[in-house]
């Protein structure tokens, strides 16, 4: 072959690839970026290179047994790389950046297991319950549910005499959970072992991808049932939030929005209350109360806040749906700050479809016009492997709902037109990457379909989803932004920045009509949203200067 031909496929080659890059989600962004952030990006770059080929790769075997060799890869399992990747220079970096908004998580599944089950054991009122007993040696009994209560005014010596671990227990008796702890086989520390397996996914279960979706779902269900108990107590609710928010404000996040389904028969247990009463007007004076004290601590200062995004649980009837959405307007008049927007949670696989609940959006939406609310959509859809069926329809539904983001949107990718919607309508898709694997949507990062969103210019933002419960050891966005960057070559500095950047554009620190929402995206003018950009780039350009000035010297002299 000729050299002219050799040179003119290699300049083809080129131009192609700088072609693709200009519809990529963070070609904007690149053309911005200052000298200081694109000698990070360098540095970042190289140290991932010389990470990925020595840290992430495992040595070669020098047995004869090939399956001995230990399993290493760049984005393998989440599960397995957890703690390895604390152990990195990379991940020093990412811990440091700032991230912008957290957007896509569930309140309850936010707070460390081991710490909930730490303050039951410690404050006094705290009792265990189940409709059968837990027999440590029937294994058909080991699975089944059991509950947490909050009963200040009982005395501690009821149920003291009972054994929820015997055969002889009597159901849904309330034993003290200093009591039952105690009496478990193997003592305090035993029991807590025992409770925060069953109310967390552990590696085991991770990994266990051939028992498909809805086998994960059913544990992932049932973690919550536990965790209400703990979580809707006042005393533990209020210690909950300002450590909640202390701990993404650590993690560089500014602000977020967290999802939460209060429904009918779900109680707050307040403090000093001899009943238990799904008092939601109270529990959102807790959480503002609390939001409130942290931003005006020393901890809290240069914290945006939080809101609520109000859930319907979608397998629930038009009833149950319609009296939630009843009493979401009724909060968000008690409290217009704290409300953000309405969602439907649940595993959309087996809940009802929102094609069925089309005549309750649109019955909601009216009333919100009538008594002037803002409270605007932001929807699950689309978190399957499906293509085609009802779930995967949920996409159209909420692309035509005017969701203002759609939460995971796994399966976007399959739809071209769909995307294009998604990008004309400017829609942001709330990405889960470490959910997604736990709940066996992939098996790996590197099978996860957000880099064929990105190429063709999709907004993304990275959450964290149900941390406590998923697995993630810590709470904020480090797992999920140290994954991404490992994983993908195209996504670099500029990619997880642009994903930072846009968690701000799309937050919705305030209620906004429409039109006003879709201004605000522009993140220009004088706004709340375009003087938070800018405080997220002055941020980020420092953030660059402190990885150049520490990491610089050695690694900006190794060669991409």
């Amino acid at each position: 072959m000729a050299t002219s031909d050799i040179q003119k496929h290699l300049s083809e080659r080129t131009a192609l690839l700088e072609q693709e890059k200009t519809s990529r989600h963070d070609y904007a962004f690149k053309q911005k970026m200052p000298p200081v952030a694109k000698t990070a990006a360098t540095i970042i770059s190289n140290i991932r290179k010389k990470e990925m080929e020595t840290y992430w790769t495992a040595p070669v075997s020098t047995t004869k047994h090939s399956d001995l060799k230990e399993v290493m890869f760049p984005g393998m399992s989440f599960a397995l790389s957890r703690d390895r990747m604390s152990k990195t220079q990379l991940w020093k970096i990412i811990s440091a950046m700032p991230k912008g908004c957290l957007l896509h998580a569930h309140m309850e599944a936010m707070i460390d297991i081991d710490w909930l089950i730490d303050q039951a054991l410690e404050l006094p009122g705290f009792f265990i319950s189940s409709p059968a007993p837990l027999a440590p040696g029937e294994c058909s009994k080991w699975s089944e549910p059991f509950d947490f209560l909050y009963r200040p005014d009982a005395s501690q010596d009821q149920g003291a005499g009972l054994n929820i671990w015997e055969t002889g227990y009597t159901p849904d008796q309330h034993v003290p959970i200093v009591y039952a702890a105690e009496s478990y086989p193997g003592g305090i520390e035993a029991f807590k072992a025992w409770a925060i397996s069953r109310m967390t996914i552990n590696e085991e279960e991770a990994l266990e991808h051939h028992h498909g979706i809805a086998d994960i779902w059913k544990k992932f269900q049932g973690c919550f049932r536990s965790i209400a108990g703990l979580f809707f107590a006042e005393p533990i609710f209020r210690r909950c939030i300002p450590r909640l928010l202390q701990q993404l404000h650590e993690d560089g996040i500014k602000y977020t929005e967290l999802r939460l389904a209060l429904f009918l028969g779900q109680p707050f247990y307040r403090t000093g209350s001899s009943t238990p009463e799904p008092d939601f007007v109270y529990f959102l004076q807790c959480f503002q109360e609390e939001v409130q004290a942290y931003m005006s601590s020393p901890q809290g200062a240069g914290f945006w806040g939080a809101r609520l995004i109000w859930t319907a649980i979608r397998a629930f009837d038009d009833e149950s749906i319609k009296t939630s959405m009843f009493q979401c307007m009724e909060l968000k008049e008690a409290f217009p700050s704290v409300i953000a927007g309405f969602d439907f949670v649940g595993q959309e696989d087996m809940g009802r479809p929102l094609i069925d609940l089309i005549p309750l959006c649109k019955w909601f939406e009216s009333q919100c016009a009538e008594k002037n609310l803002q409270i605007p959509f932001f929807f699950h859809a689309g978190e399957c492997l499906g293509d085609g069926d009802s779930t995967d329809g949920n996409l159209v539904d909420a692309i035509l709902l005017n969701s203002r983001r759609i939460g995971h949107g796994f399966s976007l990718y399959k739809h071209p037109l769909l995307i294009d919607l998604v990008k004309r309508k400017k829609i942001l898709i709330e990405i889960c990457p470490i959910s997604h694997e736990v709940l066996r949507l992939t098996s790996n990062i590197l099978m996860h379909p957000m880099p064929a969103l990105q190429s063709r210019g999709v907004a993304v933002s990275l959450n964290n989803d149900d941390p406590a419960v998923l697995g993630h050891g810590r709470n904020g966005l480090s797992h999920d932004f140290y994954q991404v960057l490992a994983a993908f070559e195209n996504t670099g500095l500029p990619g997880i920045a642009t994903m930072a950047e846009d968690s701000i554009r799309w937050a919705a620190f305030e209620d906004e009509a429409h039109p006003e929402w879709l201004h605000g995206l522009e993140g220009s003018g004088t706004g709340l949203k375009a003087s938070r950009i800018a405080e997220w780039r002055a941020e980020f350009e420092k953030w660059c200067e402190g990885v150049v000035k520490e990491f610089g010297p050695e690694n900006l002299e190794l060669k991409n």
